[in-house]
């Protein structure tokens, strides 16, 4: 349905509106279902390698609970979760935050390090298989651009950016 039926005032999606949202939906899915088996070889998941990769990339690799569970768009609740399971594979550990007695850190451990030096050129491989080698390098600049203000909006939506 392409027009509003007079009843609610929605704005039913084109029929080229439609197509295109739908194929976002199904590289959006299928690609995160590539990558996480791509992954699983390493024992990570798509989660387990984002946690990974902000710590790595934090400031002595650690970072707030709280600030990680933004990160990652993970609940406060399901990111301990995560990171209990995390932390039985020697990956990551928890520390008490010193300035907050309530605040908890999570830290890339030595072997989590280690992990990440090994997976990421595997990861990195993965996504140019399956995302980055099939665009022209045009098409990755347009993309960008194209959904930059897209995930700006829901960054600002969410309360952060």
């Amino acid at each position: 349905m392409d027009t509003d039926d007079g009843t609610n005032g929605t704005r039913w999606l084109t029929a080229d509106e439609q197509r295109a949202w739908r194929i976002h939906l199904d590289v959006s899915r299928l690609l995160m279902y590539q990558l996480e088996r791509d992954l699983q070889p390493f024992g990570l998941t798509m989660n387990d390698y984002e946690i990974l990769v902000n710590l790595s990339e934090s400031e002595e690799h650690r970072m707030r609970m709280s600030d990680l569970a933004t990160s990652t768009l993970q609940s406060k609740s399901r990111l301990s979760h995560q990171i209990t399971r995390m932390e039985k594979a020697g990956l990551v550990r928890r520390e008490n935050c010193e300035s907050d007695k309530r605040g908890l850190f999570a830290v890339l451990t030595e072997e989590g390090w280690e992990t990440m030096r090994s997976v990421a050129p595997h990861h990195v491989d993965s996504v140019r298989r399956h995302f980055i080698d099939r665009m022209a390098p045009e098409d990755l600049g347009h993309l960008r651009e194209t959904l930059l203000p897209v995930a700006e909006k829901l960054r600002a939506e969410r309360g952060r950016f």
